[in-house]
C-alpha cells in the first residue's frame, strides 16, 4: 500500500543489552484516505505535499496568500489550482487540529507537517499534536517532531530509507544514493518476481511461513525439517525460497526463474569428450575475500563450473568470472543430502564431459565441510580431487572477535566440535575442562538444547561465551555473553547465519564486558 517511510521516535527504554541511545522506530505508513495537514506554504512545504499525495494521502494547506514576505509557493499554487490540495486561508489555530480531519476520527487530522519556522507557532503546534497523539514533524527542529522523513529509493515495490534522525538530510540522501548505486538494476523486478513464487508456494502448502518485513532472521531459521510426503515436499520449497533469499548474491537473485525451485534436478547426460576433467576442492575461508589464498582465488579464474555451498557470501562469489557458470547448492535443513546428491551429479556430469570443476566450499573442506565424502565419491569415479585448505572460521571467528583461542594462563588448548550430528542428530558434548576453549560450529539453532546438554556434562552456566555471525564480513556481529543465558539472547536478537558458538575463559581474557545476566551486541566489522 501507498505509504511515507518513516522513523517514529520513541521515548527511551531500559534493554537486555548495553544502554544505548534510543533509535527510531522505522516504519512504512499506510496513508491512504488520510488528511494530512501542512502548516506553511514556502518550497517544503511543496515537498512534503507532494510526499503525501504520492501515499495516498488528502492534502491540506494551512497558511495565509503570503507568510514572512513570500508570496504561495508555484509548486504548491499548481496543485491547489489542479485540485490535488485544499487551501485554507488562514493563520493556524489549535482547533484546527480536530476540525480538518476524516469524519470517521472525529475530524482529527492524520499527519502535520509544520514548515513554518516561528519558534512560538512550532512549539505550540507541537504540543498540541503531541497531546492528541498526532504525528509531527517541524522542519529542523527534531526536538519538536515525533518522526523524520526518511530519505528514500524506489524500485518497483522495493522501498529503501535512511535517516540520520535530523542530523543531515544531505547526508541521508548521499547514503541512500550508495546504497542504491549498490544494488542490480533490476532488484525490483527481482522482487516482484519472488513475491509471485512465494505466494504461490504458500497457497499451495497451505501454510504461512511466518516470514516478517524486518528484521534478522529467528534464531530456529536452520532447525531441521524432517516430515515427508507431498505436503512435506511444499513446505520444503518454502524454506528454500527463504534460504535462497538470504544467501544468494542479490544479480543472481534477480534470474531467479521458477525452475530453480526444482529441488531435485533430472539426471545429467554428459556430452562425449576426450579432454579429461579435473575437479578441485576448494575453501573459501570464512568470508571475506582477502582471505583467499592464491591458489584458491587462481582455481576460480581458472574453472569451467563452479559448485558453491550456499554460504559462501557474495563478496567471494563476486570474484567469478563473467564467463564461468556457477551453481549454488539448494542446501537448507531437511534438504542437506538431496541437495548434495545433486550437486556432485553436476560435478561428476562436468567432469565426464572434460570440464575442470571447482567446487568452492566455505571455511575449510575438511572442518565440518564433508570435504572427505567428496572426495571419496570422485575418486570412486576416476577423478582425484585437488584439495586446496580454506581458513576456517572455527579459528579466525574468534580473532575477529578479539577472542584468543589460547592465551597463556587462560586456555592451553582448542577444541572444535559440531552442534549437530548427522541428519540433525545430537551429538555427544564434550565434558568441561576449565583451561579449555571450545568452538561449536552448527549449533545456534540448537543452542538451548546444547546449553542443557553441557550443564548436565558439569559445565558452569557463567562461563563466558559468545556467538560470532559472518565472520570477517561487514554485517559480521558479535554476541557476547555468559553460558545460561545465550539461548534468551538469540531468541532476543534473532540469528544472522553463518555463525558459530565459543565458549571459555579466553572469551573475556582480551575483552573486558560486563554482561552480568544480560548480553552485549557488536556490529560490524573493523576490517585489516
Amino acid at each position: 500500500m501507498p505509504g511515507i517511510p518513516a522513523t517514529l521516535l520513541p521515548p527511551s527504554s531500559a534493554t537486555a543489552t548495553t544502554a544505548t541511545a534510543a533509535t527510531g522506530l522505522l516504519t512504512s505508513n499506510n496513508c491512504q484516505g488520510q488528511v494530512h495537514l501542512i502548516v506553511g506554504s514556502n518550497a517544503i512545504a511543496a515537498a512534503r505535499a507532494q510526499k503525501s499525495i504520492e501515499a495516498g494521502a488528502m492534502v491540506k494547506v494551512l497558511a495565509l496568500e503570503t507568510e514572512g514576505g513570500a508570496e504561495l509557493h508555484y509548486g504548491l499554487r499548481r496543485r491547489i489550482e489542479d485540485g490535488e490540495v485544499e487551501w485554507v486561508r488562514r493563520k493556524f489555530v489549535e482547533r484546527d487540529l480536530e476540525t480538518l480531519g476524516r469524519k470517521e476520527v472525529d475530524g482529527v487530522v492524520d499527519l502535520v507537517w509544520v514548515t513554518v519556522e516561528e519558534k512560538g507557532v512550532v512549539s505550540q503546534i507541537s504540543a498540541r499534536c503531541k497531546r492528541l497523539r498526532i504525528p509531527v514533524n517541524c522542519v529542523d527542529s527534531p526536538t519538536h517532531s515525533t518522526f523524520s522523513l526518511l530519505s528514500t529509493h524506489a524500485a518497483g515495490p522495493l522501498h529503501i530509507g535512511v535517516t540520520t534522525s535530523g542530523n543531515g538530510c544531505k547526508l541521508a540522501s548521499r547514503i541512500k544514493r550508495e546504497i542504491a548505486a549498490a544494488l542490480p538494476a533490476d532488484i525490483g523486478e527481482a522482487c516482484i518476481r519472488i513475491g509471485a513464487l512465494r505466494r504461490r508456494l504458500i497457497d499451495e502448502a497451505g501454510v504461512v511461513d511466518g516470514e516478517e518485513e524486518a528484521g534478522d532472521q529467528s534464531n530456529t531459521f536452520n532447525t531441521l525439517i524432517t516430515p515427508v510426503g507431498e505436503a512435506a515436499a511444499k513446505t520444503r520449497r518454502i524454506r528454500w525460497l527463504s534460504q535462497i533469499c538470504e544467501y544468494w548474491p542479490l544479480d543472481r537473485l534477480c534470474t531467479l526463474s521458477e525452475a530453480d525451485l526444482d529441488t531435485t534436478s533430472p539426471p545429467l547426460t554428459p556430452a562425449p569428450s576426450e579432454k579429461r576433467g579435473k575437479i578441485l576442492l576448494v575453501g573459501s575461508g570464512p568470508g571475506h575475500p582477502s582471505l583467499l589464498t592464491t591458489a584458491s582465488l587462481e582455481a576460480i579464474n581458472s574453472a569451467d563450473l563452479i559448485l558453491a555451498d550456499k554460504l559462501v557470501p557474495s563478496a567471494v562469489l563476486s570474484l567469478i568470472p563473467r564467463r564461468t557458470p556457477v551453481f549454488i547448492a539448494k542446501k537448507y535443513p531437511g534438504n542437506a543430502e538431496a541437495a548434495q546428491e545433486e550437486l556432485l551429479s553436476r560435478g561428476l556430469a562436468a567432469l565426464q564431459s572434460g570440464q575442470t570443476v571447482v567446487r568452492l566450499k566455505q571455511g575449510d573442506p575438511y572442518i565440518y565441510g564433508r570435504g572427505g565424502e567428496e572426495l571419496t565419491f570422485f575418486r570412486k569415479h576416476g577423478f582425484m580431487p585437488v584439495v586446496l585448505p580454506g581458513i576456517t572460521s572455527a579459528l579466525s571467528a574468534p580473532l575477529f572477535a578479539g577472542i584468543p583461542s589460547t592465551h597463556r594462563g587462560v586456555a592451553d588448548q582448542v577444541l572444535i566440535c559440531t552442534g549437530t550430528g548427522r541428519r540433525g542428530a545430537a551429538p555427544d558434548p564434550p565434558e568441561w575442562v576449565a583451561s579449555r576453549t571450545t568452538v561449536f560450529l552448527m549449533a545456534l539453532h540448537r543452542v538451548d538444547a546444547l546449553v542443557g546438554e553441557l550443564k548436565g556434562k558439569g559445565w558452569p552456566m557463567d562461563t563466558p561465551c559468545a556467538v560470532i555471525e559472518r565472520a570477517s564480513c561487514a554485517d559480521q556481529r558479535v554476541v557476547r555473553t555468559t553460558l545460561g543465558v545465550v539461548g534468551r539472547a538469540l531468541e532476543e536478537v534473532g540469528s544472522r547465519p553463518p555463525g558459530l558458538l565459543v565458549v571459555g575463559r579466553a572469551c573475556g581474557a582480551l575483552v573486558e564486558t560486563q554482561v552480568e545476566k544480560g548480553w552485549v551486541v557488536e556490529e560490524g566489522f573493523a576490517g585489516f
